[in-house]
């Protein structure tokens, strides 16, 4: 029963001591154990964990935090002190990091107790998960099928039961393609609102943090956890702003933007099928639904998304590749315009949120590299710097198959082939949406992260 408790009353029974941490943590890694035997998703086990729980054991009760006994996972580029993190890397191996990131620390000191570093693709900058050191995870719901990427091992260890909080990086939709390929949740935050301070990285280009788990209120925990006064205390640079409980529990209704299609990527019938569902189910709760588009869409995927990664001529991530060559430093970008044009048209339909697809279903193995421009729903909001939550909503059902036959895209061209072909074989595997709000609101993202996902569980789709 310790694997099938959520999150809040594993935390309440560790908290009342009808829990014992020892019974929690080896529950846990005996999962993590069986799932990467099947699937090949972790990189390292953190020995210390042992240490670290007996240190726990000695709190008063006043003292412990708000994870106290909860073990968590780490994709493998946060910091440890003692461990690798490679980013796939081989000239990272046996590097050891000297100290613990910031994220690590501040969930330490709430308790949290961090027992395995998870998979991930070479570099990190990969919708797949394989890289020469640890090889290849699979995704456990279809193993012909990607996990997704790059924070992929912890995809599939919540897809599987391996673990019940962790955290991901997001790049380009790092956190949300395997969310989304693995049926799970996941939270991409504000550049800067969480530290990035301890945790290892092959391009130079704005990363950000974000929790992974199996439902939104694990999320919003975790959130709560991290947005103490530890985390600008350990990283100035990271605003003081401690969760606002208000805007997460407010039943207002919202004004949504309604995204479909961005006009770049035609969606697949089971992501265009998701959203009509997820907004019907909105609009029946009494929420407002406005239809939004997206400006100069191909502008922002092609050049800004794109250019934006290779700001530096890609001079970083070649250095770490060890490649004699380079490319030319794309011209100077500009971002801040085309942010400031978004939020005009967002403000001018006075949107509180907006929806849009996730990609899904769960790609085959290999073709994420192919089908690459089938991710601006992803990358569209690395650029624009917004917090965006994923959450499942549905399945793929062979009506949705069988329509994907007939699918052509926007351009025709290979990648709306290779897209196509990505996707097929999926009855079954979850469909995802996006929620997304402003710069600086996750506590509104989340809170329409979880309206999804209720509106989600309490409506029963025909067989």
């Amino acid at each position: 029963p310790i694997l099938e408790l959520p999150l809040d009353r594993l935390v309440q029974k560790l908290r009342d001591e009808e829990l014992s941490l020892e019974s929690v943590l080896c529950s846990y890694l005996e999962e993590a154990l069986k799932v990467h035997q099947e699937v090949n998703c972790l990189t390292d086990f953190l020995d210390e964990c042992e240490e670290q729980l007996q240190a726990l054991k000695k709190l008063k009760k006043t003292e412990r935090g708000l994870l106290y006994g909860v073990p968590i996972t780490l994709k493998d580029p946060y910091n440890c002190k003692g461990h690798d993190s490679t980013c796939g890397l081989a000239q990272f191996l046996e590097k050891p990091a000297a100290k613990d990131g910031v994220i690590v620390k501040v969930l330490k000191a709430q308790g949290a107790i961090p027992f395995v570093k998870t998979n991930i693709p070479q570099t990190l900058f990969s919708a797949e998960c394989s890289n020469p050191i640890y090889g290849q995870t699979l995704n456990p719901l279809r193993l012909k099928k990607s996990p997704g990427g790059s924070s992929g091992g912890e995809g599939v260890l919540f897809a599987q039961g391996g673990s019940i909080l962790g955290m991901g990086t997001d790049t380009g939709g790092s956190i949300r393609i395997p969310a989304s390929f693995c049926g799970v949740c996941g939270l991409r935050t504000t550049g800067y609102r969480l530290s990035y301070s301890g945790v290892a990285s092959a391009i130079k280009v704005t990363s950000v943090a974000g929790p992974m788990a199996r439902d939104v209120e694990s999320l919003v925990l975790c959130l709560r956890a991290l947005l103490s006064e530890d985390m600008h205390r350990l990283d100035p640079t990271v605003p003081f702003m401690p969760f606002r409980e208000e805007i997460y529990s407010s039943n207002q209704p919202l004004r949504i933007g309604y995204c479909e299609s961005d006009g770049f990527t035609q969606p697949s019938p089971s992501m265009a099928r998701a959203m009509r569902l997820t907004s019907r189910l909105l609009q029946d709760a009494g929420h407002q639904v406005i239809p939004f588009s997206i400006p100069r869409i191909e502008y922002a995927v092609k050049h800004l998304f794109v250019g934006g990664l290779f700001a530096d001529g890609g001079a970083t991530l070649l250095e770490k590749l060890d490649f004699c060559w380079s490319c030319p430093s794309h011209p100077p970008l500009f971002l801040q315009e085309y942010r400031q044009e978004f939020i005009a048209r967002w403000r001018s339909l006075d949107l509180d949120v907006l929806l849009t697809p996730a990609v899904d279903p769960a790609f085959d193995v290999g073709y994420s590299g192919k089908a690459l421009d089938s991710f601006s729903y992803l990358h569209l909001y690395n650029v624009l710097n917004f917090p965006i939550g994923v959450v499942r909503v549905t399945s793929v059902t062979p009506q949705d198959e069988e329509d994907l036959a007939f699918y052509k895209g926007y351009y025709g061209d290979s990648s709306d082939t290779y897209f196509r072909e990505a996707l097929q074989g999926s009855v079954g595997l979850p469909v995802a949406v996006q929620c997304i709000a402003l710069p600086w609101e996750e506590e509104l993202c989340l809170r329409f992260m979880k309206e999804v996902e209720t509106l989600v569980k309490n409506h029963r789709e025909p067989e």
